[in-house]
This record gives structure tokens, sequence and C-alpha cells, in this order.
């Protein structure tokens, strides 16, 4: 399979490692205008996935039904890190949807953040389903479901009508065929999808441009929820990830999931981005997005100096001595 080499760290001018992975970046004619790697190999989405598995619930009028504030409607395609602000939400969400936390399928866990999960623990607090990181995503599920008369029963199976319009929802975005999806098990026990990395930079581009998308009730769900991302960033991870960091910047649509994988869009430029870091870092996902940026000449050099401050090119020892270099070697 073709990998490229996109960042070698360095200590004492030796490599001491080196991060392989795959770069996609298209324009809004759908045509590849950048390319790192082979990107038609097949990477699974893991929860870059989450706006897409979000778009039942913005389909429907959930959100003013039950009326959903839109730091609580931003959850729904989050991966939370368990912060105060999180957990009030959370719990905001269940008081007023027909949802109980027994019902949700993924395990009882702690936040992601080291903080408040420190402080869980030494407060003596159990684990709780709402903690995990994807309870947004299954509280949303559940939700659905009841709205639409699906079975809550089983909702995380791949044959669930849930799961089947989620993948509907996919091929439409994506333009590959349901046939041609490759569905795994998520680490939250719900269906995952794997495309080519190509068409996951399409899934993107029509994130940030949604004129691109024919269903016009799919259109309109896609406006709104990729602008409650905007407005509420800090939901979607937390201050000092790179989600939120990118989600400020109100031109641009990105989510990142496990394993190393990204996706974002530009909405002003018109073109979409999907990278996969093959040994599944997420460390090194500011140094390669900021790279990009940079070479497509990106305008909002703040968002690239953020980035930068993130996950700053000079590596540096617990007693705060330089050591060693992060540096990008791929060129698109």
């Amino acid at each position: 399979m073709g990998y490229d080499i996109l960042i070698e760290e360095t200590r004492a001018g030796l490599v001491e490692n080196k991060h392989f992975g795959i770069i996609c970046g298209i324009n809004e004619m759908k045509k590849q205008i950048y390319q790192v790697g082979d990107s038609q190999q097949e990477v699974f989405f893991r929860s870059a996935a989450k706006p897409i598995q979000a778009l039942p619930l913005f389909l429907t009028n959930i959100i003013e039904k039950y009326n959903i504030t839109e730091e609580e409607a931003a959850l729904f395609s989050a991966s939370h890190r368990g912060e105060s602000y999180h957990i009030n939400a959370l719990e905001s969400l269940l008081n007023k949807l027909p949802v109980g936390e027994e019902e949700l399928f993924c395990p009882p866990s702690y936040p992601l953040n080291i903080e408040p999960r420190e402080k869980m623990i030494s407060e003596g607090k159990a684990k709780r389903r709402l903690y995990h990181n994807c309870s947004a995503k299954h509280i949303g599920f559940v939700a659905v479901c009841r709205e639409l008369g699906y079975p809550v029963a089983n909702y995380w199976e791949q044959d669930h009508p849930l799961q089947q319009h989620i993948v509907q929802i996919l091929s439409t975005l994506s333009e590959v065929p349901i046939s041609e999806i490759k569905v795994g098990i998520d680490g939250c026990g719900v269906p995952v999808f794997a495309i080519p990395l190509h068409s996951m930079a399409l899934t993107y581009l029509k994130f940030a441009c949604p004129d691109l998308i024919d269903d016009s009730g799919l259109k309109d769900a896609v406006v709104k929820l990729t602008r409650t991302m905007n407005h509420q960033y800090n939901m979607i991870a937390s201050e000092h990830f790179i989600c939120s960091i990118l989600l400020q910047d109100p031109n641009i649509v990105a989510k990142g999931g496990a394993q190393g994988v990204y996706g974002f869009g530009l909405k002003n430029e018109r073109i979409a981005f999907a990278l996969k870091v093959i040994n599944g870092s997420e460390e090194v996902w500011p140094n390669i997005v900021a790279s990009i940026l940079e070479q497509i000449n990106y305008k909002n050099k703040e968002t690239i100096h953020k980035l930068r401050m993130l996950k700053p090119s000079i590596v540096k020892n617990d007693s705060g001595i330089e050591v060693g270099t992060i540096k990008e070697t791929f060129t698109l």
C-alpha cells in the first residue's frame, strides 16, 4: 500500500520516529488536486463519522420540539472530553429527551480529559455511560428511534433501521454505493464505516459546501449541523484540542476520529481534505493540518498559529530543555 512519510521526529539530530500516512485534497468539481500516498485506500471513519451519524436527528424537528439549546445540539456530533460544561449539557439532554441513561449502549466510562477524570475518581464517583465520549451520539440515536417509530432495542446493530438510515446518508454524501461501504464495529459498539480516503474527503467537501447536496432536506440538515459545530466548538472536543481550534474558524468544518483519521473542509476555498496517520497517532494532527494550510496559502494565519501553538515543532523534555524537533516531510 502507498504510504508516505508525513512527520519525522528527531532527538539530538537523529530520527527517533517517523509517522507514515496518506492525504487527499479535492476541489468543488470533486477532482483530486492534492495527494500524498494512495488516496484510494479504504479507511474507517471512526469518530470522524459523528457528524454523519448526527444527521438523522437534524433531519427531524427534535431540537425544536424538546427545546434543545445549541450547546446541547452540538454534542450530538461531539467526542466530548467530560468537562463540567459537557456533563451539565448531557444531563440537561437526558432531562429534556425521552431517553434513559440505562438505554445507552456505550459502556460506563470516566471522562477523557485528565482533570475531570481524576476529580471524579478522587471523589469516589462511579463510571457512567454519560461520561463516555460517545454518549451524546447514543442519546441522539435513542431519541431518533423514538421520534421515527424505530425500535429502541438493538439500535446499535448493523441491520437496525437507524443504522441503515445512516449508511444511506453516508452513501449519498460520499457517492460510494452502499454495497461498497465496508462496515466494522466502533469502540462504542455501533457500526463504523470504511470508504476510500478520496470519498471521505468528498464527504467533508459537502459539509463545507452543502450546495453540492441535491437533496434539499439533507442540505438544510447539514447547514444546521455545521453551523452548530462552528458556534459551539468547545462542545465538540474541548479547549486545547484540534477539533475545537479548527471549528473556531467559521470557514472550517472539521472532525477527527480514532487511529489517526481526520477530515476537514474549507467553505470559501471550496476544497476539503482527509488524512490518515497509519500508526494511529493523533498527536501529530496539528502539525499535519497546519502544514496543509500553509502549503495551500490559507488566508487565516491565526488558525495556523493556534495549531502551531498546540503542537510546537520544537520538542522539550520534562525540564523544558529543547531536545528535538517535529518536522513535516510531505509536499502536497
